[in-house]
């Protein structure tokens, strides 16, 4: 079990899966809380916590839940409620995430039996996926909606090299979706790293420009996922990844607290606290990234349940409620800065075989 010395123990982290897994309806699926709503992305990530904390049949019941709610384009409703559908939109980037989440099932288990039983559902979402890719290499946000967001894309683009990974592993190789992945991280990289990159996509919006990427990605500046996701999602690295989260630190950043979801609002949220903690974790800036983690702990219950965001002002916890997703994001981000098995590599190299995969026969 992983810890973060003088912040989380094992034990806290074991608490924590517990509360994950105390969520967990009988059908395998998990609910951001007791009879909330669900959507594809963070179940998966929820499933990844309990692949952390040793949970494998639950981890295993979830991926089998997405195995049979898969629809015949390769994708899912955006929104569940009680198991049934409550929101039709086919997201991008909530097909995509499954291959994260196999391929660190994998990792955590080398189960060659498994991914051959997710192989046909993993397939059928990458190429629903890669089938929204637009001619500048960005993803739509969802089916018949042609906007992308550097968020999702940033994403998408963990879970092509992912998904190549198990594609290589299974023994049916799909070059298409490292074409589309190496297409996505160029247009993320000219956008990321480019410092007027969102004045310039307005402009050329409203003027009804077409450049090679004309207004490659939905203008949502002010959210901090759009700042270090191109970083989380592997699509950036090394020193342009560094100097794009130096960029606007102090924007985002309340130290002692941990990250705003919204730049102009104060309110901090656990769930991008860790995963920035992630970002930072990829480009070698443990310190920093632990540093996050502590902060926000005063979102944390005895039953090692999350709760979701804290507003500065007035010290209100909002929204309230415990999310399944804040509590796996903290998991996640221990387990990497613990970065004693190969599963941690999952956000610093997407796409990593590592040993697991080496040490065991197809």
């Amino acid at each position: 079990m992983p810890d973060l010395p003088g912040v989380l123990s094992a034990d806290d982290i074991r608490v924590t899966v517990a509360s994950i897994a105390a969520e967990q309806e009988s059908t395998g699926a998990i609910p951001w809380h007791r009879a909330a709503q669900l959507d594809p992305w963070d179940h998966v990530e929820a499933a990844m916590a309990l692949d952390v904390g040793g949970e494998t049949q639950r981890a295993e019941a979830a991926y089998d839940w997405l195995r049979r709610t898969q629809r015949a384009d390769g994708s899912w409703a955006s929104r569940y409620e009680s198991g049934v559908v409550a929101d039709v939109t086919a997201e991008t980037n909530h097909a995509a995430y499954l291959a994260v989440g196999c391929w660190h099932h994998f990792l955590c288990t080398g189960d060659d039996d498994f991914l051959a039983r997710m192989w046909p559902t993993i397939r059928r979402a990458l190429d629903f996926v890669t089938g929204c890719q637009a001619p500048g290499g960005e993803i739509w946000w969802a089916a018949g909606d042609e906007v992308a967001l550097l968020t999702g894309s940033s994403s998408i683009h963990q879970a092509l090299r992912c998904g190549v990974a198990i594609a290589d592993r299974v023994g049916a190789p799909q070059p298409d979706w490292d074409l589309a992945a190496d297409l996505l991280a160029d247009v993320i990289r000219e956008h990321a790293t480019d410092k007027d990159a969102a004045g310039k996509d307005a402009a050329r919006e409203k003027a009804g420009e077409r450049g090679r990427h004309p207004a490659a990605f939905a203008d949502k500046d002010r959210f901090s996922m759009d700042w270090y996701y191109p970083v989380l999602g592997g699509a950036l690295r090394g020193e342009p990844a560094k100097q794009r989260l130096r960029e606007r630190w102090d924007e985002f950043v309340v130290p002692g607290r941990g990250a705003r979801c919204v730049s102009d609002r104060p309110w901090v949220t656990g769930a991008e606290t860790c995963e920035l903690a992630l970002a930072l974790d990829t480009v070698g800036d443990r310190d920093a990234a632990t540093e996050l983690v502590a902060a926000m702990q005063h979102l944390r219950e005895p039953d090692g349940s999350y709760w979701t965001g804290l507003v500065l002002t007035d010290g209100v916890r909002w929204p309230v409620e415990r999310t399944t997703w804040t509590a796996a994001a903290v998991v996640l981000a221990v387990d990497a800065l613990h970065a004693a098995h190969p599963r941690s590599e999952i956000f610093r190299t997407p796409g990593f075989a590592g040993e697991v995969a080496a040490n065991h026969s197809r």
